[in-house]
């Protein structure tokens, strides 16, 4: 088990991070919030949770090991693998991810890309007693830097979606959502992501 890494980050693409440990490039992948975090030739340390297959080991990164256990524990319920899991942080973070579960918020589960109604109630069933309690949500700050359509943009594409699709759902936020000065990236990433899923 890789409980963390630390070093320089030496590269960052649309959905992962190359961290420089010792001369050695770690290649971890990441939620859209910690990408947003981690600046080339700059020093981080991410919690990390290594998902080990018959062919393949694959490490993935996060800001806080609070994200990285809830990354964990979405993943023992029935028909969660990790890149559902990666996609349930980035719609919902970690504690509006524990009040969903903990107070039966279907449509907040439905929600995330690859999961349904039975999925969520699924969830729900088999997580609710693990969670813990609902605690009150509150957005995460987001470091500001490119332009939000871009960092979206990139986010929604390193999720797997398709640059057309990506575009299309960036314009719906543009048209629906109210964007100020200071943007909030993660609340308009969901936003996009709530909007691919209707359709």
């Amino acid at each position: 088990m890789i409980a963390h890494v630390r070093g320089t980050v030496a590269a960052v693409t649309l959905n992962a991070a190359v961290i420089d440990v010792a001369g050695l490039g770690h290649h971890v992948f990441c939620t859209p919030d910690t990408i947003a975090g981690l600046r080339i030739g700059s020093e981080t340390q991410l919690a990390t949770s290594l998902v080990v297959r018959e062919d393949s080991l694959t490490l993935y990164g996060f800001a806080d090991v609070t994200e990285r256990d809830m990354f964990e524990l979405v993943q023992t319920a029935s028909g969660v693998g990790p890149k559902v899991a990666q996609a349930m942080l980035a719609v919902l973070p970690p504690e509006q991810l524990r009040h969903a579960i903990a107070t039966e918020d279907h449509a907040a589960l439905t929600a995330v890309p690859g999961i349904g109604r039975k999925g969520a109630e699924r969830i729900v069933v088999e997580l609710k007693d693990r969670v813990g309690p609902a605690a009150a949500t509150s957005a995460p700050a987001v470091p500001q830097g490119a332009p939000w359509r871009d960092q979206v943009l990139e986010a929604l594409q390193g999720l797997g979606w398709s640059a057309k699709d990506a575009q299309k759902a960036v314009e719906t936020v543009a048209d629906t959502e109210t964007v100020g000065e200071q943007p909030d990236v993660a609340a308009l990433l969901r936003a996009a992501l709530r909007s691919l899923s209707r359709t």
